[in-house]
């Protein structure tokens, strides 16, 4: 240890870092300075914004706040001194730093706002009118219109072409089929909705209206006039579409009505008359129909009554609504998937969903899974025959005996054997006669003289089948 260390002096290294650690006093009426002149500096950019008339002298007025952002950065406001705890707190006394901080705050804000009204006082582009056009055709193709809505589409389309020509000098037309004053003898065996109709044929007369100001090569200095004046027309037009005739504007039996639901009724036989026509179109196989109602009706009578009839009628068509609801946690759904009986992937799955769920939920699903026969879903419904739940057990097993599954045997024999609840036992010889197996059928033969009933029952049908 030196002499210095020993006496408790500080070596010269140890003041060198002393030395490091103090700062410098910041300066703040520099920093004070020089947001008087950025403030003076914002004022000029705001005189030079008016004065812009081209996108030339815009185009220097966002060079010049660019430029002005990088040096207004550099610019750092110290923190103000933290409050002794030992002096009482003044909320009255405003610290320099704080001043300084709100001036640069309020200088940013500033130039922010002179960004937006730079943005704003460029254009009009003729990039904004293929994209307002685009628009409107996206809503013309992507909406289902109504005969009169056809109809109130071509005359607004024509109507925004003679505009469009007039202020361009184009030749863009309607196909001459589309020509307003044929329009209504045209519209009477108008394409069906998979078909190309109007508003597909529309669809492409307004790629040309694009191409037009596309070629126009406009300015938005030299043009800026026919700019405005084209997006005018569109907004227009626009508005036009906007008030034409959808299939949603229609009442709903109004509807049924354009789509034939009611053309079976030859009488009305029951009230209300969709329930008729509902009963007709069950007859006669029409499930597009049924699906139309289902679709179309709201009220909870006739939605009972069309869930009924696809259940009945179990055709593959209705398996994709089905799914929709089913996957809604909709059991009625479930059980129309099990009686149309098909075995697809998204079937399997979106009933599986439902195996490990609730015991409302899995009833129906673990009965759906047996019907369309579902390998896929034999070791998950397994894992349920351990549930707490007596029902689940049982429903459990009779979605493996409908299945009919080999890999079932076991955990079926198992549950014969062992479960404390006569009905969830019963469940499980009846579920083993469904495998039918000769080693499934030998096992349910052995309980003739079981305790319960149901399980006699099932022990004494299984002699009498015959070995697999």
């Amino acid at each position: 240890m030196s002499e210095d260390e020993a006496n408790g002096d500080e070596t010269p290294e140890e003041e060198s870092e002393h030395e490091e650690v103090e700062e410098e006093p910041v300066d703040l009426d520099a920093i004070g300075e020089r947001l008087d002149q950025f403030e003076d500096d914002v004022e000029a950019l705001e005189t030079d914004l008016e004065a812009a008339e081209t996108e030339d002298d815009l185009d220097v007025v966002e060079a010049d706040i660019e430029a002005f952002r990088e040096e207004f950065e550099t610019v750092e406001i110290p923190e103000p001194p933290e409050e002794d705890e030992d002096e009482e707190e003044d909320e009255d006394v405003v610290h320099p730093e704080e001043e300084l901080q709100d001036r640069y705050d309020e200088i940013e804000s500033d130039v922010d706002d002179l960004e937006d009204d730079l943005e704003d006082q460029r254009g009009p582009y003729a990039e904004d009118v293929v994209g307002e056009v685009n628009g409107v055709s996206g809503t013309i193709t992507g909406t289902r219109w109504t005969i009169e809505g056809d109809e109130e589409l071509i005359e607004a389309t024509d109507a925004f072409l003679a505009d469009v020509n007039d202020l361009l000098g184009s030749t863009v037309s309607l196909p001459d089929d589309l020509e307003p004053t044929e329009g209504a003898e045209l519209r009477e065996d108008a394409p069906d909705q998979d078909e190309e109709g109007v508003p597909e044929r529309l669809d492409v007369t307004l790629d040309e209206v694009v191409e037009a100001v596309e070629d126009a090569d406009l300015d938005p200095d030299d043009d800026a006039e026919t700019i405005a004046a084209l997006l005018e027309a569109t907004d227009e037009f626009e508005s036009d579409v906007d008030d034409a005739t959808e299939w949603t504007d229609l009442k709903v039996r109004e509807q049924l009505r354009r789509e034939g639901f009611y053309d079976v009724l030859d009488h009305v036989k029951d009230f209300p008359p969709e329930w008729h026509a509902l009963k007709v179109h069950e007859k006669r196989g029409n499930v597009d129909m049924i699906l139309l109602a289902l679709d179309s009706l709201g009220s909870e009578f006739m939605e009972d009554h069309c869930m009924e009839a696809l259940e009945r009628m179990g055709d593959e068509a209705a398996i994709e609504p089905m799914l929709q609801k089913a996957n809604r946690r909709d059991t009625q759904a479930m059980s129309i998937l099990g009686k149309i009986g098909s075995d697809e992937d998204q079937v399997v799955d979106a009933l599986l969903d439902y195996v490990d769920s609730n015991p409302q939920l899995q009833k129906p699903a673990f009965r759906a899974l047996g019907e369309v026969g579902a390998e896929d879903a034999v070791q998950p419904i397994a894992n349920q025959l351990v549930d707490d739940e007596p029902d689940v057990r049982s429903n459990a097993a009779r979605a493996l005996g409908m299945i009919g599954d080999t890999r079932a045997i076991e955990p079926l024999a198992d549950l014969l054997e062992d479960d404390e609840a006569d009905r969830v036992r019963a469940s499980a010889a009846w579920a083993l006669n469904q495998i039918a197996t000769k080693e499934a059928l030998e096992i349910v033969a052995e309980y003739t003289d079981d305790r319960a009933y149901l399980v006699q029952a099932e022990a004494e049908r299984a002699d009498l089948e015959p070995a697999a």
